[in-house]
């Protein structure tokens, strides 16, 4: 088998030049909303209708159709519980290309923050002069971050995500008691283009170690990217307007689920987590409040909260539209509590360990590989059970044929994030789809046999099951002996 190296690609970002971003596959939509087929002449399968969001206009935009990867005849080798998977030469076009979406620069705000000896975290510059940037101070520098060279950290203010890029370098000053700690940060209605400008913000945030005060650039790029917003209300906009979808669209593709395509960021959270990444998947598909803790530098956590978004990715159209909103809040700290108090489902991540205390906000904690929960009723859930495990070693094999593939025959149409999302997608809605046939027939009876054709197990996720019925208000009836303990 192929290994592949986990380190530094999360760490040495290269700025994707704009034309390898918005290459996408030609699609000419016929009348009826289907897309052609692509150009060697393969047959997708069968499709469901996507919603973008564009913010600019302020109002929905149809995107291309997400071939479905359930039925497409190509896939020649079997993914888990025998659907086709998603990694074979035959999958020429990534998930970005498939949903061929188009985003424009939306910066609504570059800013640069400072450490000040006296009075802490402060907004030291920023454009435009008006803009509303409180706690960001905190948000954009992470608690313990003195102890660190630098670090980048996303993080949700408001309406907007951002990110910002930090940095420590010595100096001999008895006034900055030897060190000049900064961070430079934007923010934007979406997280999906923020890693464009990684590199510019690393850049900038040396620049301005070395020379303080120098604003020229940040100005010079915020004229460029700054976005134009609707007129409407207050002019925010959220990132995931759920109001303007209709029932039938698949709402965790949408765009804003695409944060980066970070070389080994998937690659890693696997190998973290091993196959306690079962456990959070079910987490995640109850869309429970998921907070995760870790010691500086914090950037890669961050990619863990958006891995474990994608869990609970599900493509069959109106499943879940009343279920909470799973939202990546990325880093948090103390200044979020009110916050996330009124929060009923998301992930997020923060280096404050008084968080662990604060057992109302968050229903997992998770500390380092250690996944836990307060809850009496979401003990089960935590217990590993062999089907849990077979479907992790499927993951894991599909994961080196994905990388035999690319190292043998050079075949790099396939990424492990697609590879990723699909595999989980698949397996939601396996289970989605055998729950409303059943609920859909004369006898809403789910049996052995159906738990068992879903990829679970009838005995030991008999507590998972009976939380999915409710939580998504499934009118089914689950009569699968439940045994006591001896």
């Amino acid at each position: 088998m192929v290994e592949q190296s986990d380190r530094a690609p999360l760490l040495d970002w290269e700025e994707i030049p704009p034309n390898e971003l918005t290459q996408a596959v030609p699609a000419r939509a016929k009348e009826n909303g289907s897309e052609s087929n692509p150009p060697d002449g393969r047959t997708l399968g069968s499709t469901a209708l996507a919603i973008g969001w564009n913010t600019s206009s302020g109002g929905p935009v149809s995107v291309a159709t997400i071939p479905s990867v359930n039925r497409s005849p190509h896939l020649d080798h079997p993914g888990p519980w025998g659907v086709p998977s998603p990694i074979h030469a035959d999958s020429r076009i990534s998930l970005k290309e498939r949903l061929g979406w188009e985003e424009k620069d939306q910066i609504v705000a570059v800013f640069v923050v400072t450490f000040d000896t006296r009075s802490g975290n402060m907004v030291e510059w920023c454009l435009p002069q008006d803009v509303n940037l409180d706690g960001v101070e905190f948000k954009s520098m992470a608690s313990g971050s003195h102890r660190i060279a630098k670090d980048f950290i996303y993080f949700r203010k408001g309406c907007y995500f951002g990110l910002a890029c930090f940095a420590n370098m010595p100096v001999e000053s008895e006034l900055e008691r030897g060190a000049r700690m900064k961070s430079v940060g934007i923010l934007s209605p979406s997280y999906t283009l923020l890693y464009r400008y990684m590199h510019f913000l690393e850049n900038q945030v040396r620049h301005q170690l070395q020379c303080p005060g120098s604003y020229s650039p940040l100005e010079a790029f915020y004229e460029d990217k700054k976005a134009v917003l609707p007129p409407a209300g207050n002019g925010l906009v959220t990132a995931c307007p759920t109001s303007a979808w209709v029932p039938a669209i698949n709402r965790c593709m949408h765009p804003e689920m695409k944060i980066t395509h970070p070389a080994g960021c998937m690659s890693q959270f696997i190998h973290f987590f091993g196959e306690q990444i079962m456990v959070l998947w079910k987490f995640a598909l109850l869309r429970k409040r998921i907070l995760i803790f870790s010691p500086p530098p914090v950037g890669v956590v961050c990619y863990r909260v958006y891995c474990c978004c994608s869990l609970a990715n599900i493509s069959i159209p109106g499943i879940g539209v009343s279920v909470p909103e799973f939202r990546p809040f990325f880093y948090i700290n103390v200044a979020d509590i009110a916050a996330l108090a009124t929060e009923m489902s998301y992930v997020a991540c923060t280096t404050e360990k008084i968080f662990e205390e604060k057992k109302e906000l968050y229903d997992v904690y998770v500390d380092n590989q250690n996944v836990k929960t307060h809850r009496d009723s979401l003990q089960p859930l935590l217990r590993l059970n062999g089907v849990d495990r077979e479907k992790y070693r499927k993951l894991s094999e599909q994961r080196q044929l994905l990388l035999y593939t690319q190292e043998v025959d050079g075949d790099c149409t396939s990424n492990e994030e697609d590879l990723f999302i699909l595999f989980f997608m698949e397996q939601n809605n396996r289970i989605f789809q055998t729950l409303s046939e059943v609920a859909a027939s004369a006898d809403p009876t789910l049996t052995a046999e159906h738990v068992r054709a879903m990829g679970l197990d009838p005995q030991a996720d008999r507590t998972f099951l009976v939380d999915l019925l409710e939580l998504y208000g499934i009118d089914a009836m689950l009569v699968i002996d439940n045994p006591c303990c001896p």
